[in-house]
């Protein structure tokens, strides 16, 4: 953001000479003359496109030549620019000493100018250097000598040096405002270096408000500019603020592709602190895509260039950072390595903030490792550092970690008195992120020791603080999944504290209250008229009431039946692992009954087990081979028996308990609203103690939460007012694609793209059941993507038979994808996020396709396909469990539009074709993959 002063000087007052130089003299002078100052804009030319080597060359011998003409205004801008050209190689102590030169010989001569311009650069060294207190000083004298000497651009340059201090003291509106003078004054003066790099610390002030928007359209201006100007340290910063704005919207693709550029350019102008800072932010992407091998690769060499460079701050940063990765891998030994090479340095260098961090890191290492005694150690002698630099922020994050050391360690008082003093802090300081741990903790302790109304107080005083944060998010919705993610723990075990009082209705709100949040917000939003990737605040969207719940339990004419999976963290084999204790389930009958029942986990896990296991049993025993959930499917007749066995234990836990309040009416509608794992059990194969199945005693749906089907209830209701009202007596206009001519793979890891493999099947589906719905198949290279998607808003029902799949294409926090033919413009792949993008009008998508219904399961529910349709305003979607036979697919697709053209019950219409296929083919692996999600009608 520091601009370095480059300022033309002001001629120099001729003096009188008592002898007149010879003519042959004089033109020796002036050649040698016009040789420095070519060599002098050479130079300077040099540093500027990343050549600061070449630059201190070229700038030498100006400065000998101009120290032989006794040019005294040029030699004191040629010690600048060799201090600039030093300061662009982070060689600080050598530009400091050429700005200190030029100073002293511009104050000698009088030269009002060019001590401005020496003023202003030690003032960007004395920044880089952590004093803006002398930095201040610095510009504010430079500041009166440019206007003493009416230099707009020095004046406009130091302008935007203080407005960065403002910055780095979090006087935003101050910033912003003096960066906008230093514009007006670069476009009054035409001078594109100043405009751009005022434009550029625009949008890193922007980032830092969150505000992505403008921060973006400032970064790109910036980038323009930049590289019409072939300024490549401008190029550099202005990628890497988009690389930082991208990554903050979640748009991983977008930010590593920016970052790359940046390390490039940096790399070539030999900016070595700008190629450490990009493996930092890269190593932070690769972290938070789980690619733990990459961000650690990244840390490495970002630390071996801070080296280098002997930037002690940057140094400090990768070793908390290699710590901080090993020990998310758990990898303890290596944790405690770097956090230890930082402790050493910082307490070599007396650097007590590094130190505090270092054993604060240290503590948690240990705590985690099960040693509470050196974990306590390190926390307290971090505490007394926190309180000797007065670090409030530091003080309240060490009380809180020492508050869950004596917890674990059965210590509840010194724990809630720990906790106590932490929150103070939290609370006096304004650090909401903190306040909202601490309460989670407290709240903790307080149900541990069976204070519940302290407990459920603490609690919902956390729900309140963790809410506000997620507002402060605006609507970017992958942050929001995320934080919540973060968050969701405090809901869980709020609703523990409420049944412990008996208080189960509420605890049915609480659970409703830490569901899907982000999606209901989106999708309100969108039922709103207001564009899906605007990151522009909007109103919150409240939690549904328990008297709303009946509501929509009624409104839907279904039992709803929602699900809580409540869990603990555990040590084992020297890790922390979450165990799951308890299963919650809730039934609300249309009529407003609720009934609540409380399943025992821990004996699951005493047996090694868990829903998640006993999930991707039950796939596996009806023959699914799913990614990440398959254990072997070649097993022993011995063996399928157990899992017969183990599969009905599933329907034990899940059904058994709240089988005498489902309705006795098989086509009585049941919506079951499962968590997590639970999103992958094929519901309608669960099977009682007699062998039948769910799906012969009711008709099922499913929905990521209550709330959403209130939401998607009013986009059926939005849908209906545009024109057609049911999908049976008045035939709606349809769209159905079977067997696009498939499109290639991006190869991976060096191999070669293949192509898709051709689904015959799925085009004698779309065949087969086109004349059904009035319309004709488009099949083969007529199916491509701009032309399903240019017909897709345009109908009513929308069916899709090819491959589904489950990657996360552009690396956007969004799996999954639709294969359609590719054209010239594109590569055939309907993503996931691309979806998010589309207004249909649909009521009804089908996914005739391997997978639909999975994604990446978060507390928001599963983010994949049936997210991003239903939040381009689909209210019902029919969607895969699994990688779907072709002749069983196209025998239940055929019975199910056949039933839909009878009646507009679409969970009616899926149930009585999924028995007819059952009678066909008796394996669940052949009908009972499909589900319906959203609105039976």
């Amino acid at each position: 953001m520091t601009a370095l002063c480059q300022t033309v000087l002001l001629p120099a007052k001729a003096g009188s000479s008592p002898v007149a130089p010879s003519a042959t003299r004089t033109q020796a002078t002036d050649t040698r003359q016009a040789q420095a100052d070519q060599l002098l804009e050479q130079g300077m030319q040099q540093y500027r496109t990343g050549q600061p080597t070449e630059a201190i060359a070229t700038l030498q011998q100006a400065l000998t030549l101009y120290q032989a003409l006794a040019d005294q205004p040029k030699i004191v801008k040629t010690l600048r620019n060799l201090g600039n050209a030093y300061y662009v190689m982070t060689a600080y102590p050598q530009a400091t000493a050429y700005y200190q030169q030029s100073l002293a010989l511009a104050q000698k001569g009088r030269d009002r100018a060019g001590e401005a311009a020496a003023l202003g650069n030690l003032g960007v060294i004395t920044v880089n250097l952590g004093d803006a207190a002398k930095a201040t000083a610095y510009y504010q004298q430079a500041l009166a000598l440019y206007r003493e000497v009416k230099d707009r651009q020095g004046e406009g340059q130091t302008i935007g040096n203080l407005a960065e201090i403002a910055y780095n003291k979090g006087d935003y509106p101050g910033a912003i405002a003096a960066y906008e003078q230093t514009i007006a004054i670069a476009r009054e003066l035409n001078d594109r270096q100043l405009e751009a790099n005022s434009l550029g610390s625009l949008g890193v002030i922007y980032y830092s408000l969150s505000n992505q928007t403008k921060s973006i359209a400032y970064s790109q201006q910036q980038l323009t500019i930049a590289r019409s100007l072939n300024d490549r340290l401008g190029e550099a910063a202005a990628l890497n603020n988009l690389g930082n704005n991208y990554y903050a919207l979640g748009n991983y693709g977008q930010a590593i592709a920016s970052l790359d550029q940046r390390l490039t350019i940096s790399r070539q102008i030999q900016d070595r602190l700008g190629e450490a800072q990009s493996l930092g932010n890269r190593s932070n992407i690769y972290y938070d895509l789980g690619d733990y091998a990459r961000a650690i690769e990244d840390a490495f060499k970002g630390l071996a260039i801070a080296r280098a460079i002997q930037n002690p701050s940057v140094e400090a940063s990768f070793l908390t950072k290699l710590g901080n990765l090993y020990y998310v891998l758990q990898a303890f030994p290596n944790a405690i390595e770097y956090h230890e090479k930082r402790l050493t340095t910082a307490r070599a260098t007396n650097d007590a903030n590094s130190a505090e961090i270092s054993l604060t890191n240290l503590g948690n290492v240990y705590r985690s490792m099960g040693q509470y005694a050196k974990a306590i150690d390190y926390h307290q002698q971090a505490l007394v550092l926190a309180r000797q630099t007065n670090d409030k922020a530091g003080e309240s994050t060490i009380l809180a970690n020492l508050g869950v050391e004596y917890d674990e360690q059965g210590q509840f008082g010194q724990a809630i008195a720990a906790y106590r003093q932490a929150l103070a802090i939290a609370r006096a300081i304004q650090d909401p992120a903190t306040e909202g741990l601490v309460l989670n903790n407290l709240g903790n302790t307080l149900f541990q020791t069976k204070q519940f109304a302290d407990a459920e107080t603490t609690l919902l005083a956390g729900l309140k603080t963790w809410e506000s944060l997620r507002a402060n998010l605006g609507n970017n919705d992958r942050n929001q999944i995320s934080l919540f993610d973060q968050q969701a723990r405090t809901y869980r075990l709020l609703q523990r504290v409420l049944v412990a009082q008996k208080k189960t209705d509420t605890a049915l709100e609480i659970a409703e209250r830490g569901r899907a949040r982000a999606f209901v917000q989106l999708l309100a939003r969108r039922l709103s008229g207001a564009d899906s990737r605007s990151t522009a605040s909007s109103a919150t969207v409240q939690p549904p009431t328990l008297a709303q719940i009946k509501q929509i339990a009624q409104a839907q004419n279904s039992t709803l039946v929602q699900y809580s999976i409540l869990y603990e963290d555990s040590l084992a084999d020297g890790k922390v692992k979450p165990r799951e204790v308890e299963l919650y389930i809730w039934v609300i009958a249309p009529s407003g009954n609720i009934t609540f029942r409380q399943v025992d986990l821990r004996p699951l896990d005493k047996a090694g087990a868990s829903l998640e296991t006993l999930v991707a049993i039950d796939r596996e025993r009806i023959g699914v081979r799913s990614r990440g959930l398959d254990l072997g499917l070649r097993a022993s007749a011995a063996t399928r028996a157990t899992k017969q066995s183990q599969s009905q234990q599933l329907y034990n836990l899940l059904i058994e308990p709240i089988a005498d309040v489902l309705p006795n009416d098989p086509n009585a509608r049941v919506t079951f609203i499962p968590q997590r794992s639970l999103f992958l059990v094929p519901f309608a194969a669960l099977q009682d103690p007699s062998g039948k199945y769910l799906i012969e005693r009711h008709t099922i749906l499913t929905a990521p939460s209550i709330q959403v089907l209130a939401l998607t209830h009013q986009q059926r209701v939005r849908g209906e007012g545009r024109g057609v009202r049911s999908e049976g007596r008045k035939r709606a206009r349809a769209l159905v694609v079977g067997n696009p001519t498939m499109p290639f793979l991006s190869a991976q890891n060096g191999e070669r793209a293949e192509q898709l493999a051709s689904l015959p099947g799925a085009a004698l589906e779309a065949t087969a059941i086109a004349p059904l719905l009035g319309t004709q198949a488009i099949t083969g290279d007529r199916a491509t993507k701009v032309a399903i998607v240019r017909q897709m808003p345009q109908n009513r029902i929308i069916h899709l038979a090819t491959h589904g799949l489950l990657e996360d294409f552009k690396g956007l926090g969004i799996p999954g994808a639709i294969a359609l033919a590719p054209s010239g413009k594109d590569n055939g792949l309907l993503t996931a996020d691309e979806i998010l993008d589309l207004n249909l009008n649909a009521s009804l998508v089908v996914l005739s396709a391997c997978d639909t219904g999975r994604g990446r399961l978060t507390g928001d529910g599963v983010i994949g396909l049936s997210r991003s349709f239903i939040a381009a305003g689909v209210p019902s979607l029919i969607v895969s469990l699994w990688a779907v036979p072709d002749a069983s697919t196209a025998f239940l697709m055929r019975a199910f539009y056949q039933n839909l053209n009878r009646s507009p019950d679409k969970a009616q219409a899926l149930r009585q074709a999924m028995l007819a296929t059952l009678k066909q083919y008796p394996n669940p692996r052949d009908w009972a993959a499909f589900t319906l999600v959203g609105e039976a009608e």
